[in-house]
């Protein structure tokens, strides 16, 4: 019998899991025959590159069926107004570019740090370049059509090889060669296509076996840490160096009906989206200790096992509907956006302080009928920079939007905690299974909605069962260092890890005693107000490089807001929702527990209350 909770929506949510935004110049095309329509006539190397997880295999057949099948726009005509396919003939090739890279020992080698080389949960960021892994002389023997005959590159997961020559293969009267696989930018080409998977899609491929880390030997078993920090680093910096050049950005979430536009369209609509608010696609991970609030009063994935890890907006992993509806969108990386307009987005100063990384991220921790977060900490900014490769670390705030009777946050050493005990007892949970009490060394307090509780690096906490919190953080997201998981076992009933060596060397014994409360649960300090609103200060610490606000609006009234050269970002936290009006006279409608991004490039916008009740935002900005 399952006994698994009955999941039960409160009422009709207006929380949107899929907000889309229309493209310029362009319409969602969907399938390979639609994409191949696009492709120049003359066309003799066509580049296809992305992650090294997605199925490559599929990529090839799809494409093959599209060149031997005929299929094009009914015009004939690209969606970009290109020439079409009508009229060809010639020969299609495909090549793997994954055989073009360097030997897996040197791989290894290039990607693996001295501190973290036998780790087996993390890895140092990965830094330098994608085309350090590849082999030079094999890429370009790869695109040279005298170098290299039909099919010589070796089939392998791709299906690389040829196919067979007809009026609807779309190349000059000879040969289009087909470079399929991550690094397939690198090489000369006529033209250049992304094709991009969702980075949720991604983790639970490698989750379950499936793909390969990049530049791994086909056989290689993928891992999750390899895929997080040294897989997804590097194809990221390399898209996005890559993006003025895309030619085609296809969304192959759907290997047989792939969505895709065209470059031009990509990068006028991704620009476009630089001048105003906008949102990100939300996505909730299930975890052991999960809950069920964003599938009860949200209506989000009601069939989930839990609702644990909800992902607002964290510009890592993010995405962006583009289209004019979800059921055929185009999926883009929030970091591309980022990355064309870091001035925009991010303003002058603090794209001066962060490159394009977006540094600030807001997600939900789900805990309602669920169970105790882990006790842990995150890496302090020498040694997340030192040892772990981030620039700037993991500060975290909570501020909690539902919390039930007899809920509460862990936060921050106790008085006089005996560290030295704290730890033999971390070790002793981890290496033999023996259960301790969490609070004879760290602090518990009542969890309080609408209050924040302040998260610097190294501060140990966590969220208690029946919480719903906010977490309005610094980017890096991946850098939990347990001291204690309540002996919580795994889906394979393995002991989930803890990091008793990371997170005791990561440890600040200056945050305990007294000072926790006086310095990490702050009282909201007002700021400004006006006619039926007022603004305030909910958390800042000069060791945090961004403040928290709550801006509150009653019923019919407006509040002024001006970016001020720096990007916002805002979640209802109470009430029915808010209209967002820009100078420049565009309008965003947000709803409760819904986040939007607020370019700097905004300026100055307004804050309408929506519903019978006052609406309260949570705002954070980089200082």
């Amino acid at each position: 019998m399952d006994e698994s909770p009955q999941v039960k929506v409160e009422a009709p949510p207006q929380y949107d899991p899929t907000p889309c935004y229309p493209v310029l110049a362009d319409a969602v095309a969907v399938g390979w025959s639609d994409a191949v329509g696009t492709l120049p006539k003359g066309t003799r190397v066509l580049a296809v590159d992305g992650p090294a997880v997605l199925d490559w295999a599929a990529v090839a057949a799809g494409l093959r069926a599209a060149f031997e099948g005929g299929g094009a726009r009914g015009d004939g005509r690209s969606r970009e107004g290109g020439p079409g396919r009508e009229g060809r003939s010639g020969r299609v090739e495909f090549a793997d570019v994954r055989t073009a890279v360097r030997d897996w020992e040197t791989v290894r080698r290039l990607t693996d740090s001295d501190e973290l080389r036998d780790d087996p949960d993390f890895a140092r960021l990965a830094g330098g370049d994608l085309a350090d892994l590849m082999d030079p002389r094999a890429l370009a023997a790869l695109a040279d059509l005298d170098e290299c005959g039909a099919g010589e590159t070796g089939a392998g997961e791709s299906g690389a090889g040829e196919t067979g020559a007809g009026a609807s293969a779309p190349a000059r009267g000879g040969v289009l060669r087909i470079l399929l696989g991550p690094g397939a930018a690198l090489a000369d080409s006529d033209v250049l296509w992304w094709a991009d998977l969702p980075k949720r899609y991604a983790e639970a491929a490698v989750k379950h076996g499936r793909g390969r880390n990049l530049a791994a030997p086909e056989g290689e078993p993928p891992t999750l840490r390899r895929l997080l920090y040294i897989d997804w680093p590097l194809l990221d910096r390399h898209r996005d160096r890559m993006a003025e050049r895309i030619d085609r950005w296809i969304d192959v979430t759907d290997t047989v009906a792939p969505t895709s536009i065209g470059g031009r369209a990509l990068r006028e609509t991704c620009r476009s989206l630089a001048t105003r608010p906008f949102r990100t696609r939300p996505t909730f991970n299930s975890t052991p200790w999960g809950g069920h609030w964003a599938q009860e009063t949200l209506g989000h994935n009601p069939d989930a096992e839990n609702t644990a890890l909800g992902y607002e907006l964290i510009a890592p992993e993010s995405g962006v509907l583009l289209g004019d509806d979800a059921s055929s969108c185009v999926e883009v990386p929030f970091q591309l956006i980022v990355a064309l307009s870091p001035a925009e987005v991010l303003g002058p100063a603090v794209h001066e302080m962060f490159g394009t990384s977006f540094p600030v991220r807001f997600d939900y921790l789900d805990t309602v009928r669920g169970g105790n977060l882990s006790v842990h900490c995150h890496p302090r900014p020498d040694d997340m920079r030192d040892v772990f490769g981030w620039p700037y670390t993991q500060h975290e705030t909570y501020y909690l939007m539902h919390t039930e009777e007899h809920s509460k946050v862990f936060l921050g050493l106790r008085e006089g905690a005996d560290v030295e005990a704290f730890h033999h007892s971390a070790h002793a949970a981890d290496a033999h299974g023996t259960p301790f009490d969490i609070e004879r060394y760290v602090q518990v307090f009542p969890a309080e909605a609408g209050q924040l509780y302040l998260v610097p690096a190294g501060t140990p906490h966590g969220s208690g069962e029946g919480n719903v919190v906010l977490e309005v953080s610094a980017t890096p997201y991946l850098y939990s260092l347990r001291f204690y998981d309540w002996l919580r076992r795994d889906a394979a009933d393995r002991q989930r890890a803890v990091h008793v060596a990371h997170a005791f060397r990561n440890l600040d014994p200056e945050r305990s005693g007294g000072a926790v409360a006086r310095e990490l649960i702050q009282r909201p300090r007002p700021l400004c107000e006006g006619d039926g609103w007022r603004e305030e200060v909910i958390g800042a610490l000069p060791a945090m490089f961004f403040q928290v606000h709550r801006i509150a609006v009653e019923p019919g009234r407006t509040a002024e807001q001006r970016t001020d050269g720096r990007f916002h970002v805002l979640t209802v936290v109470d009430g029915q929702g808010a209209v967002i009006t820009t100078a420049a006279g565009h309008r965003h409608s947000v709803h409760y527990a819904e986040t939007l991004a607020v370019p700097a490039s905004v300026t100055a916008y307004h804050v309408h209350s929506q519903g019978p009740e006052p609406v309260r935002l949570v705002k954070a900005q980089v200082v």
